[in-house]
């Protein structure tokens, strides 16, 4: 389930939730996908079914199914956003419609911070 994150009136961004570790969702609706990181998959993922994972197995970035990282990635996030004014920098979208952006708290990347945590790997 995506957690719900209050952004204060005077941020730059207001997020309505977070998805995952890569995945948040803003309280214009607007799906935003972070931009160069892949973060585990939460419970659910229809990425992580057998038939996906059979198909994305040979992939450059095939399924990370490992549900409790998942968890840990999107919370580290969500802690991350918390922590001060909150930017984004779209740069296009991805084929299922969402923005791809990076998103900076206070200047520094979300997508390299958790990265830096082992909650994120680079997207290829």
């Amino acid at each position: 389930m995506p957690l719900p994150i209050m952004i204060a009136a005077a941020a730059a961004l207001c997020i309505a939730n977070v998805h995952d570790g890569d995945t948040i969702r803003l309280c214009s609706g607007e799906r935003v996908r972070l931009q160069g990181i892949d973060a585990p998959e939460v419970a659910d993922s229809p990425r992580c079914s057998v038939r996906s994972r059979r198909r994305l197995a040979s992939s450059r970035n095939p399924p990370w199914c490992d549900y409790a990282a998942g968890e840990a990635s999107r919370y580290a996030l969500v802690r991350y956003l918390r922590t001060g004014k909150v930017t984004i920098e779209r740069s296009g979208t991805d084929d299922y419609g969402r923005t791809l952006a990076r998103l900076r708290v206070k200047g520094r990347d979300a997508g390299n911070y958790l990265i830096g945590h082992g909650l994120a790997r680079r997207w290829e």
